[in-house]
């Protein structure tokens, strides 16, 4: 079996007395979507900062390809491939949606991320002028900009209708195709099932079960913790 692209060795995130994320450990391989689940507050979005290097752990391992990046700048983890999103999708209003991913200097290479996340023609356009998923889109661009090998979505897919749902896990899958490793944060459990073959299950920041997306999913623990409360499930 190949080497993990992403490896979690007990990482722990303390605030105050708060404990976030204790002892998170799991690995992911190449060219894999893991799937990172669990109710609200459970440490999923804090498991992502650690990752991307927003916040630094308070102990544990974090490697990239055998690499140590625990602790590491954000932008410097940025440059080592690893790119994220984030649940509540914050743009430039002054901007152009070409311009909210990296100015006059990148607008050739805006213009093929558009195109690529599906918003060809729509470069002029104000942020104000866009559909919920286009917002989307355009972070998702903004994310594709430095041509990340693992790529981080936080609940990426939240919020779309049945038609954006469906088009958001085919251009998840898309991106998986080109190469890119994904770890997805996400309470669609329709997008679970379809995307992931494995996934991670958090509560109260702990890791409760990993394995099959099926095996999984069907957990009474999984289910008594997350599944059972989650009418959307």
């Amino acid at each position: 079996m190949s080497a993990p692209v992403l490896s979690l060795r007990a990482a722990t995130k303390r605030f105050g007395g708060l404990v976030a994320v204790n002892g998170m450990s799991f690995d992911v391989a190449e060219h894999e979507v893991l799937g990172l689940i669990g109710p609200n507050g459970s440490g999923k979005s804090t498991t992502l900062n650690l990752i991307s290097g927003a916040l630094p752990p308070t102990s544990g391992e974090i490697a990239l390809r055998g690499t140590d990046i625990a602790g590491r700048p954000a932008h410097d983890i940025a440059r080592r491939g690893v790119a994220r999103t984030f649940q509540l999708v914050r743009l430039l209003p002054g901007m152009n949606v070409r311009d909210n991913r990296w100015g006059d200097a990148a607008r050739a290479h805006a213009e093929a991320l558009l195109e690529r996340v599906g918003l060809a023609g729509k470069g002029d356009l104000p942020p104000a002028q866009l559909t919920y998923i286009d917002t989307k889109r355009v972070e998702l661009a903004r994310a594709l900009a430095g041509e990340p090998s693992v790529l981080l979505l936080d609940e990426w897919l939240a919020g779309l209708n049945p038609t954006e749902l469906q088009e958001g896990i085919a251009l998840i899958r898309s991106l998986r195709a080109e190469g890119r490793t994904i770890v997805l944060v996400e309470h669609v459990m329709d997008a679970i099932r379809s995307l992931c073959a494995r996934c991670v299950v958090m509560s109260s920041g702990v890791k409760i079960a990993e394995g099959d997306t099926g095996s999984v999913l069907a957990d009474p623990e999984v289910i008594a913790a997350y599944l059972g409360d989650d009418e959307d499930a």
